[in-house]
């Protein structure tokens, strides 16, 4: 995993110091090695920049930018079966100088196209320069695991890893897009393709570029979509053969993930997703492989005994790291600069917790992100498959009455539920729901903070809608299960989750690797019925089944913790500086774009008792930090 940057400039003014500055700016994903190619026609210019972590081929032979015949490459990322294809490359006459997947892409490229990317099981995100051809071609891995910024406008194109190596280049014009701030108070994070600044973009997950520089356009292509597999008939399988085949898939999955020439561990919480992978890759080792949990109790955090209890069933090498709410709270400060554009989640930080313990024993670990999103854990999923049926026998004009009472009593004065985790920002989804019960519906209002009409309300400009992937038409004939999975696999997944956990480990230079996310294993169980996913009122339920083949369910069973964050207390004490440091008339007018006198009203609300509200100021002190740094 590494960090790549470059440009095309049409107007030949870019410079080599431009290229350096901007692939020097992602130094924490790559400090093991720097690399530059630069290259000039009467027409065009283009710069390449790399800021290697050695994960593969250790030596020189694994440096980037690399090139091989007419081709020059940039990548970040890993290609998991790339001995398979070498070979396979092997037999059609290619011969290669060292175990580099880097070197295997370009072969792969130049003997198939563009096609080379339906046989790569991997992350990844790179450019191709063919010289010869003049041409550039610009990929991005299925899940969109590996992120990929562009940059647009007068003859200037720019791409990097993150979208600070931007800032960096002497022609890089920073206007921010109000719909993309708007959009940032809906979900936490501006959403694919969209971008915080104007004429930026991120290139879509299973999509690529191919285009002449002789005739530039940035139009892409898609080579994978997740729907198409939810699209198709479901399969006729027994729950035992469904059970086998999803063990064999992940398997592999987990065991492609641990092809590395440095240390590899894995992220154990104690949870299905987490356990499943540290079982399946324990199984046949003889030695142990290395796991981390941390816990930070004084916030409740703490799923350490838990991880120990599946550390010495599964007999893992174990490390348990204990950490003091100060040791979270003071990464906050940390935030703006490694998440580059406005980014919400608050288990960010607990994130980079993690991988900062981890850091200092392997360089590459196992997350089990994504299955959730597979195999259908989320809460929300329950809610829709036991309660959206009973809603809808309930006439709109009552549902709508329930909503309009519960918006006059605050979620903090109702006994003993106030107390639930997260229970303020469900109490504000189901009003929601109960106004409007369609699938898209609900699960915009999980999935969105701030409503349209509120942030018609906080900003100084009219909502204007950004197209999303919620708007996606292409579900056919789905369950309303589907669809959630589905959805969230496109949405939640992709621009929080999977960004959340790249920045957090690059920031301390770790490679992170997601076995769940194989798009075999979702391919595959994208066409299970529904029921083996939610069986007798079990979420999950698949892959539990597989877990307790390892681990007794009597071990397993307990409540879902997840990466909570006290954050509502925090702001009222501990942050309590930073709220009214930022969240004060001088600095929201500084935006241009937020109403302060709106703003007051949520935060004088906030800090005398309606919690509900505190997540919606961390959101605005997020995005007030980000702008500080970045946004000026």
């Amino acid at each position: 995993m590494c960090g790549i940057a470059g440009f095309i400039d049409f107007n030949g003014a870019s410079s080599e110091q431009d290229l350096e500055d901007m692939t020097h700016a992602l130094e924490h994903r790559g400090p093991d090695g720097f690399g530059t190619f630069i290259q000039g026609t009467s027409e065009y210019k283009i710069g390449f920049g790399h800021r290697r972590l050695a994960i593969l081929e250790l030596s020189e032979l694994g440096k980037q930018p690399m090139s091989w015949n007419q081709y020059t490459i940039v990548f970040n990322g890993e290609i998991y079966n790339f001995s398979e294809i070498k070979n396979e490359l092997e037999k059609l006459g290619h011969s290669f100088l060292a175990e580099s997947d880097t070197e295997m892409i370009l072969h792969a490229y130049a003997e198939w196209g563009e096609k080379c990317l339906d046989r790569f099981i991997g992350m990844f995100s790179f450019v191709i320069y063919d010289s010869k051809s003049e041409e550039v071609f610009i990929a991005r891995d299925r899940a969109g695991v590996k992120p990929l910024f562009i940059y647009e406008k007068n003859g200037l194109f720019l791409f990097a890893s993150e979208l600070k190596a931007f800032h960096q280049h002497a022609d890089f014009e920073k206007k921010i897009s109000t719909q993309a701030v708007q959009a940032y108070l809906q979900y936490g994070s501006v959403p694919t393709p969209h971008c915080i600044f104007e004429n930026c973009s991120k290139l879509e997950p299973g999509h690529y570029i191919k285009t002449s520089l002789k005739d530039f356009k940035t139009d892409s292509t898609p080579y994978w979509n997740v729907y198409d597999y939810y699209n198709k008939p479901k399969l006729v399988i027994s729950p035992e053969d469904a059970k086998q085949e999803t063990e064999r898939i992940l398997k592999s999955a987990c065991e492609y993930r641990m092809v590395a020439d440095v240390p590899v561990g894995v992220f154990l919480s104690g949870g299905y997703d987490s356990t499943c992978v540290t079982a399946l890759l324990q199984k046949d080792r003889t030695e142990a492989l290395r796991t981390f949990t941390i816990s930070v109790p004084d916030i409740g955090l703490n799923e350490a005994p838990y991880a120990k209890e599946i550390a010495e069933r599964l007999q893992t090498n174990h490390t348990e790291t204990e950490c003091t709410a100060q040791d979270a709270i003071d990464l906050i400060a940390q935030l703006p600069y490694f998440y580059d554009e406005p980014f919400a989640d608050s288990s960010a930080i607990p994130t980079t917790l993690v991988s900062k313990i981890a850091k200092q024993d392997v360089t590459v670990a196992l997350s089990a992100d994504g299955g959730d999103e597979v195999f259908a854990g989320y809460n929300r999923y329950e809610l829709i498959l036991k309660y959206v049926e009973k809603l809808n026998k309930i006439p709109g004009f009552a549902r709508k009455s329930m909503a309009g009472v519960m918006d006059l009593v605050s979620a903090n004065s109702i006994p003993v539920l106030k107390n639930k985790y997260n229970f303020a920002q469900r109490y504000e989804k189901t009003k929601s729901i109960l106004r409007n019960t369609s699938d898209q519906n609900i699960m915009l209002s999980v999935s969105q903070l701030f409503t349209e009409e509120q942030i018609n309300s906080l900003c100084t400009k009219r909502f204007e809608k950004l197209s999303t992937y919620f708007d996606s038409k292409e579900l056919k004939n789905y369950s309303p299960l589907a669809f959630a999975q589905a959805m969230d696999y496109q949405t939640y997944l992709l621009d929080d989750i999977l960004q959340k956990l790249d920045r957090a480990s690059m920031s301390v230079s770790l490679e992170s690797r997601e076995p769940l996310l194989d798009h075999r294993l979702i391919e595959y169980v994208a066409q299970l019925p529904d029921e083996l996913k939610f069986r007798n009122g079990s979420k999950k339920w698949l892959l539990k089944e597989i877990v307790h083949n390892y681990i007794p369910k009597s071990v397993m069973d307990r409540p879902k913790m997840g990466f909570a964050i006290p954050i509502e207390s925090w702001l009222k004490n501990e942050l309590r500086d930073l709220l009214e440091t930022y969240l004060c008339e001088d600095k929201i007018n500084e935006t241009g774009f937020f109403n302060w006198k709106e703003i007051e009203k949520l935060k004088s609300g906030f800090l005398a008792g309606r919690k509900e509200f505190g997540v919606k100021i961390w959101y605005l002190l997020s995005y007030l930090m980000w702008f500080e740094k970045w946004g000026k």
